[in-house]
């Protein structure tokens, strides 16, 4: 679970705020690992980290890139964090775009790049996606043209020594493939992942309710695992299952849980 941010903090800022550190904790760097291997010195990373200051977009670009993740909502919530910080007010809510979606959320233009944000949302929902389940085909996150490889530290558990796990105090979500993906009725994102490298798998789920739950299930028999939106920034933020040890031929399972009723929602994949 993502820590709280430092109080008094604007909602969308805290949501940025909160988003970054789960990235930091993904990496497994100090904040003077973190200077070395980006653009900004240390003592900038610490007033980022901690919501003095709001980062430049190509830090939370770079962040996203160490961390393995795609930068769509994180620049996403950017966007919104300027827009309240610039005083130019933050738009109606939207969902932060789920993993693997059009890069709406790609900084340059300032309202320009928040109004992108709310039409790639919109034409979702003209689409009519209210429910969606796509297969992704997961890349490594050091797979990228000139991706350093030290970037990614080493994972500190390995199979059944994972089981009931954090993937991100682990490390293992600096890698990870998304096997899964699924859009609620009512809107929340969730993912199957799986790392090959510590051979587990776990759920996350983003734009929830507080109340929420989402629970993971091993299809032989395994432990079951749950993860439960606590707070107002946790439903902002991703939030992750504890792993559950995955082999190349598992199933694996997630299935939601929302607080506000209209039945449970499972979808699996396959390792």
């Amino acid at each position: 679970m993502t820590s709280t941010p430092p109080g008094g903090l604007p909602p969308e800022r805290a949501r940025l705020v909160s988003a970054l550190r789960e990235l930091r904790t993904g990496t497994g760097l100090s904040l003077a690992a973190l200077a070395a291997k980006t653009t900004f010195s240390k003592s900038s990373w610490e007033r980022y980290l901690n919501g003095k200051t709001l980062p430049p977009g190509q830090a939370v670009r770079e962040l996203c890139r160490l961390a393995g993740e795609p930068e769509g909502r994180c620049v996403a919530l950017w966007e919104l964090a300027e827009a309240e910080w610039s005083g130019r007010g933050a738009p109606a809510r939207t969902d932060p775009p789920a993993a693997g979606e059009a890069e709406a959320g790609r900084p340059g233009g300032g309202g320009g790049a928040v109004l992108a944000v709310i039409a790639s949302v919109c034409a979702l929902a003209a689409g009519g996606l209210s429910v969606v389940l796509v297969l992704l085909v997961g890349q490594s996150a050091d797979s990228g043209p000139g991706a350093p490889s030290s970037a990614v530290p080493s994972p500190r558990c390995r199979a059944a020594g994972c089981e009931g796990r954090s993937p991100m105090q682990m490390k293992c979500g600096t890698d990870p493939r998304t096997l899964a993906s699924h859009r609620t009725a009512g809107g929340a994102h969730l993912e199957l992942r799986y790392s090959a490298r510590c051979g587990a798998g776990w759920a996350r789920m983003w734009s929830t309710r507080i109340g929420d739950r989402l629970e993971l299930n091993a299809a032989d028999g395994g432990p079951a695992h749950s993860a439960r939106i606590g707070d107002g920034v946790a439903a902002q933020s991703y939030v992750y299952t504890p792993m559950t040890e995955a082999r190349p031929g598992t199933t694996i399972q997630a299935c939601f849980r929302p607080v506000a009723g209209g039945g449970r929602e499972c979808f699996d994949a396959r390792v």
